[in-house]
């Protein structure tokens, strides 16, 4: 495995502008203490931003074209133009796309409240779109099948239980939840092998999913101290230590040396 080095910046009381122009990251926002005997609630007026992108530093590399050939339909659906590996997608603005980013550590000991929206993992064109999602611990993950042929849908835990079941063209979603933290859970299809997608599957609501500017957003973080980490598939993860007030807005960003 290739070193990676971390840049960071942190930058006080910053008013950072949103996402732009970019695919969107999954991100999701928390943080007030829980009630009384309940889970902890939203409280975006008082928590503290932390925003930053991920950066690729290094040749671009060059994805490898997906040899869809042992199946028509797989191939048929990228006439236009042959399928790449996703393992590494370095966007236009030289960032990263499908680099997991989450709080590991620093939060306080309370539970959260579970969404109750489901977070889609589709199959398409004989590949898992979006590539990496990120979810809660007991949120389900709708999965579906949109193409004219049947799937495996085979998550590889190694804490949460494994499961393996197939998905003909034109069946019901399948509706599954993780209910252990566990960052990250492999996916793959049996009768596809070319098929992967990753789960983030963690215990607090401040992660995302970098799109195609590469960047993130933590919103609602409690004062205090946070390990974030950031995972990407070839390089695996980095992590950097930041210090948020109330209502701060600071500047955390990661550098991949390729």
């Amino acid at each position: 495995m290739k070193k990676i080095w971390i840049a960071v910046g942190v930058v006080s009381a910053l008013t950072f502008a949103g996402c732009g122009g970019g695919e969107k990251t999954e991100t999701k926002t928390a943080a007030t203490a829980a009630p009384a005997g309940g889970a902890a609630t939203p409280d975006l007026a008082n928590g503290a931003t932390v925003t930053g992108k991920v950066i690729f530093d290094g040749t671009k590399p060059v994805a490898k074209t997906i040899d869809m050939s042992a199946n028509p339909t797989c191939m048929n659906a990228h006439k236009a133009a042959p399928q790449k590996s996703e393992e590494v997608v370095i966007n236009d603005n030289g960032t990263v796309k499908y680099a997991f980013v989450w709080v590991k550590a620093g939060l306080p000991d309370q539970t959260w409240q579970i969404p109750t929206s489901t977070v889609e993992l589709n199959q398409t064109g004989c590949m898992y779109q979006p590539h990496v999602i990120g979810i809660m611990a007991g949120q389900n993950i709708d999965i579906k099948n949109s193409d004219p042929t049947n799937h495996n849908i085979h998550p590889m835990p190694a804490i949460n239980q494994e499961w393996n079941e197939s998905q003909p063209p034109g069946s019901a979603d399948k509706m599954q939840s993780f209910p252990r933290q566990e960052v990250m859970v492999p996916v793959k299809c049996q009768i596809h092998n070319w098929m992967r997608a990753y789960i983030g599957v963690v215990s607090n609501p401040f992660y995302a999913v970098t799109g195609d500017d590469g960047t993130f957003s933590l919103k609602g973080l409690p004062p205090g101290t946070y390990t974030i980490q950031v995972w990407q598939e070839k390089y695996g993860t980095q992590e950097q230590t930041i210090t948020v007030g109330a209502k701060d807005s600071k500047t955390l960003d990661f550098t991949i040396k390729g």
